[in-house]
Protein backbone atom coordinates (compact mmCIF):
# COMPACT_ATOMS: atom_id res chain seq x y z
CA UNK A 1 0.00 0.00 0.00
CA UNK A 2 1.40 3.49 -1.30
CA UNK A 3 1.56 6.22 1.34
CA UNK A 4 -0.26 9.44 0.66
CA UNK A 5 2.17 12.30 1.83
CA UNK A 6 -0.07 15.12 0.31
CA UNK A 7 -1.66 16.33 3.76
CA UNK A 8 1.69 16.52 4.99
CA UNK A 9 3.22 18.35 2.34
CA UNK A 10 0.29 20.91 2.40
CA UNK A 11 0.89 21.33 6.40
CA UNK A 12 4.71 21.52 5.31
CA UNK A 13 4.06 24.23 3.11
CA UNK A 14 1.44 26.42 5.33
CA UNK A 15 3.54 26.34 8.07
CA UNK A 16 6.48 27.48 5.64
CA UNK A 17 4.69 30.05 4.70
CA UNK A 18 3.53 31.33 8.11
CA UNK A 19 7.09 31.73 8.67
CA UNK A 20 7.91 33.59 6.28
CA UNK A 21 5.33 36.11 6.93
CA UNK A 22 6.85 36.16 10.69
CA UNK A 23 10.31 36.71 9.21
CA UNK A 24 9.08 39.46 6.96
CA UNK A 25 7.14 41.10 9.95
CA UNK A 26 10.11 41.16 11.97
CA UNK A 27 12.22 42.59 9.53
CA UNK A 28 10.15 45.46 8.88
CA UNK A 29 9.86 45.65 12.97
CA UNK A 30 13.61 45.61 12.79
CA UNK A 31 13.50 48.65 10.28
CA UNK A 32 11.24 51.13 11.65
CA UNK A 33 13.37 50.28 15.24
CA UNK A 34 16.78 51.16 13.31
CA UNK A 35 14.87 54.64 11.94
CA UNK A 36 13.73 55.44 15.51
CA UNK A 37 17.12 54.73 17.00
CA UNK A 38 18.91 57.05 14.56
CA UNK A 39 16.07 59.61 15.00
CA UNK A 40 16.43 59.37 18.83
CA UNK A 41 20.70 59.81 18.14
CA UNK A 42 20.07 62.57 15.84
CA UNK A 43 18.20 64.60 18.98
CA UNK A 44 20.68 63.45 21.22
CA UNK A 45 23.85 64.63 18.90
CA UNK A 46 22.05 68.17 19.05
CA UNK A 47 20.88 68.34 22.42
CA UNK A 48 24.80 67.32 23.27
CA UNK A 49 26.03 69.84 20.81
CA UNK A 50 23.65 72.71 22.37
CA UNK A 51 24.66 71.21 25.77
CA UNK A 52 28.30 71.75 24.52
CA UNK A 53 27.26 75.74 23.29
CA UNK A 54 25.97 76.81 26.45
CA UNK A 55 29.16 75.29 28.71
CA UNK A 56 30.89 77.26 26.19
CA UNK A 57 29.19 80.54 26.91
CA UNK A 58 29.09 80.26 30.34
CA UNK A 59 33.05 79.68 30.55
CA UNK A 60 33.65 82.83 28.51
CA UNK A 61 30.73 84.77 30.41
CA UNK A 62 31.84 87.72 32.74
CA UNK A 63 29.38 88.36 35.44
CA UNK A 64 28.18 92.08 35.27
CA UNK A 65 30.07 94.24 37.33
CA UNK A 66 27.24 95.29 39.75
CA UNK A 67 25.59 92.25 39.83
CA UNK A 68 25.52 90.70 43.35
CA UNK A 69 25.81 86.47 42.49
CA UNK A 70 24.84 84.47 45.75
CA UNK A 71 25.77 80.83 45.03
CA UNK A 72 23.94 78.88 47.77
CA UNK A 73 21.13 76.05 48.27
CA UNK A 74 17.96 78.29 48.63
CA UNK A 75 16.64 75.84 51.01
CA UNK A 76 19.39 75.79 53.69
CA UNK A 77 19.92 79.41 52.89
CA UNK A 78 20.10 81.90 55.92
CA UNK A 79 17.11 84.11 54.82
CA UNK A 80 16.28 85.74 57.83
CA UNK A 81 19.76 87.28 57.73
CA UNK A 82 19.15 88.61 54.61
CA UNK A 83 15.38 89.83 55.09
CA UNK A 84 17.06 91.66 58.41
CA UNK A 85 19.57 93.83 55.81
CA UNK A 86 17.40 94.25 52.93
CA UNK A 87 13.76 94.42 51.93
CA UNK A 88 13.33 93.88 48.43
CA UNK A 89 10.50 95.66 45.92
CA UNK A 90 10.39 92.58 43.26
CA UNK A 91 11.33 88.64 43.56
CA UNK A 92 11.46 86.44 40.47
CA UNK A 93 12.10 83.14 40.65
CA UNK A 94 12.24 80.35 38.75
CA UNK A 95 11.36 77.08 40.69
CA UNK A 96 12.72 73.80 38.90
CA UNK A 97 9.41 72.55 39.50
CA UNK A 98 8.97 68.37 39.84
CA UNK A 99 7.65 66.68 36.08
CA UNK A 100 5.00 64.99 36.73
CA UNK A 101 6.08 61.91 35.05
CA UNK A 102 8.96 60.47 35.10
CA UNK A 103 10.19 61.15 31.52
CA UNK A 104 7.56 64.05 30.88
CA UNK A 105 9.91 65.75 28.12
CA UNK A 106 10.42 62.23 25.53
CA UNK A 107 13.67 62.68 25.15
CA UNK A 108 15.00 65.97 26.56
CA UNK A 109 17.49 65.78 29.07
CA UNK A 110 16.50 68.06 32.46
CA UNK A 111 20.29 69.61 33.46
CA UNK A 112 18.88 70.93 36.82
CA UNK A 113 18.05 69.06 39.95
CA UNK A 114 14.07 69.11 40.63
CA UNK A 115 12.06 70.05 43.70
CA UNK A 116 9.18 68.87 45.59
CA UNK A 117 6.40 71.40 45.60
CA UNK A 118 7.01 71.17 49.60
CA UNK A 119 10.25 72.30 49.08
CA UNK A 120 9.61 75.45 47.09
CA UNK A 121 6.85 76.70 49.46
CA UNK A 122 8.90 76.34 52.76
CA UNK A 123 11.01 79.13 51.08
CA UNK A 124 10.21 81.78 53.65
CA UNK A 125 9.60 84.99 50.70
CA UNK A 126 6.99 87.00 52.76
CA UNK A 127 9.78 88.20 54.80
CA UNK A 128 11.91 89.39 52.17
CA UNK A 129 9.35 91.70 50.89
CA UNK A 130 6.31 93.62 53.09
CA UNK A 131 4.49 95.58 50.10
CA UNK A 132 6.05 93.98 46.42
CA UNK A 133 6.22 92.71 43.15
CA UNK A 134 6.66 88.84 42.84
CA UNK A 135 6.87 87.05 39.63
CA UNK A 136 6.58 83.48 39.22
CA UNK A 137 7.74 80.91 36.00
CA UNK A 138 5.59 78.66 35.85
CA UNK A 139 5.35 75.76 33.57
CA UNK A 140 2.09 73.83 32.16
CA UNK A 141 1.35 71.13 34.86
CA UNK A 142 2.01 73.92 37.39
CA UNK A 143 -0.73 76.35 37.06
CA UNK A 144 -2.64 75.34 40.20
CA UNK A 145 0.40 74.94 42.65
CA UNK A 146 1.38 78.13 41.52
CA UNK A 147 -2.06 79.98 42.53
CA UNK A 148 -1.31 77.90 45.45
CA UNK A 149 2.09 79.20 46.19
CA UNK A 150 0.80 82.63 45.86
CA UNK A 151 -1.89 82.69 48.15
CA UNK A 152 0.07 80.89 50.79
CA UNK A 153 2.61 83.64 50.52
CA UNK A 154 -0.08 86.23 50.79
CA UNK A 155 -0.27 87.57 47.24
CA UNK A 156 -3.08 88.08 44.95
CA UNK A 157 -2.59 87.08 40.96
CA UNK A 158 -3.67 90.11 39.07
CA UNK A 159 -1.84 89.53 35.57
CA UNK A 160 0.43 87.28 33.63
CA UNK A 161 3.36 87.41 30.89
CA UNK A 162 3.85 85.04 27.75
CA UNK A 163 7.18 84.68 26.54
CA UNK A 164 6.91 83.72 22.78
CA UNK A 165 10.23 81.89 22.11
CA UNK A 166 12.10 82.45 19.06
CA UNK A 167 14.62 81.42 17.07
CA UNK A 168 17.64 83.27 15.66
CA UNK A 169 15.72 83.41 12.46
CA UNK A 170 12.95 85.20 14.73
CA UNK A 171 10.83 82.14 14.01
CA UNK A 172 8.45 80.05 16.57
CA UNK A 173 10.97 78.29 18.26
CA UNK A 174 8.85 75.06 19.58
CA UNK A 175 10.18 72.76 22.08
CA UNK A 176 9.01 69.64 23.68
CA UNK A 177 5.90 68.77 25.42
CA UNK A 178 3.68 65.94 26.47
CA UNK A 179 0.78 66.41 24.48
CA UNK A 180 2.07 69.67 22.17
CA UNK A 181 5.11 71.33 21.43
CA UNK A 182 5.84 73.99 24.01
CA UNK A 183 6.82 77.84 22.04
CA UNK A 184 6.47 79.56 25.12
CA UNK A 185 6.91 80.02 29.15
CA UNK A 186 4.26 81.74 31.55
CA UNK A 187 5.36 84.43 34.30
CA UNK A 188 2.20 85.17 37.16
CA UNK A 189 2.55 88.64 38.42
CA UNK A 190 1.42 90.16 41.71
CA UNK A 191 1.96 93.40 41.31
CA UNK A 192 0.99 95.94 44.50
CA UNK A 193 1.46 99.75 43.99
CA UNK A 194 3.69 100.85 40.65
CA UNK A 195 3.74 102.62 37.36
CA UNK A 196 0.71 101.25 35.31
CA UNK A 197 0.19 100.32 31.63
CA UNK A 198 3.97 99.95 31.47
CA UNK A 199 4.72 97.27 28.41
CA UNK A 200 3.30 94.34 27.25
CA UNK A 201 1.82 90.76 28.38
CA UNK A 202 3.53 89.54 25.82
CA UNK A 203 7.57 89.00 25.01
CA UNK A 204 8.72 88.05 21.54
CA UNK A 205 12.13 87.20 22.22
CA UNK A 206 15.13 84.46 20.99
CA UNK A 207 15.73 81.27 23.18
CA UNK A 208 19.07 81.41 24.55
CA UNK A 209 20.43 78.83 27.17
CA UNK A 210 18.76 76.27 28.88
CA UNK A 211 16.44 78.63 32.21
CA UNK A 212 18.00 81.28 30.33
CA UNK A 213 15.01 84.07 30.63
CA UNK A 214 14.65 86.81 28.25
CA UNK A 215 16.17 90.36 28.95
CA UNK A 216 13.15 92.01 28.37
CA UNK A 217 11.32 90.76 31.57
CA UNK A 218 13.90 92.33 33.26
CA UNK A 219 13.77 95.57 31.32
CA UNK A 220 10.01 95.64 32.64
CA UNK A 221 10.35 95.24 36.39
CA UNK A 222 13.04 98.07 36.38
CA UNK A 223 10.19 100.18 34.25
CA UNK A 224 7.58 99.62 36.17
CA UNK A 225 9.78 100.23 39.46
CA UNK A 226 12.74 102.26 38.75
CA UNK A 227 15.43 102.15 41.33
CA UNK A 228 14.19 99.13 42.85
CA UNK A 229 15.78 96.71 44.98
CA UNK A 230 15.63 93.63 42.97
CA UNK A 231 16.21 89.73 43.37
CA UNK A 232 15.78 86.61 41.99
CA UNK A 233 15.33 83.37 43.33
CA UNK A 234 16.81 79.73 41.82
CA UNK A 235 18.57 82.19 39.19
CA UNK A 236 21.92 81.08 36.94
CA UNK A 237 25.02 82.09 35.80
CA UNK A 238 23.50 83.51 32.41
CA UNK A 239 21.09 85.49 34.32
CA UNK A 240 22.66 87.94 36.51
CA UNK A 241 22.28 91.32 36.04
CA UNK A 242 23.25 94.90 37.59
CA UNK A 243 21.99 95.43 40.48
CA UNK A 244 19.98 92.39 41.13
CA UNK A 245 20.65 90.47 44.02
CA UNK A 246 20.72 86.66 42.23
CA UNK A 247 20.94 83.18 44.76
CA UNK A 248 21.07 79.95 43.43
CA UNK A 249 23.12 76.95 43.62
CA UNK A 250 24.54 77.09 39.76
CA UNK A 251 25.88 80.79 39.90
Amino acid sequence: MERDDSDEGTVSDGTLKSLLNQENELHLQIDALQSEIATLQEKLGKQEKEDELDDQDLEEFEAPEWCVPIKANVMNFDWDSLAAEVQFDVIVTDPPWQLATHAPTRGVAIAYQQLPDICIEDIPVPKLQKNGFIFIWVINNKYAKAFELMEKWGYTYVDDITWVKQTVNRRMAKGHGYYLQHAKETCLVDPPNCRHSVGSDVIFSERRGQSQKPEELYELIEELVPDGKYLEIFGRKNNLRDYWVTIGNEL
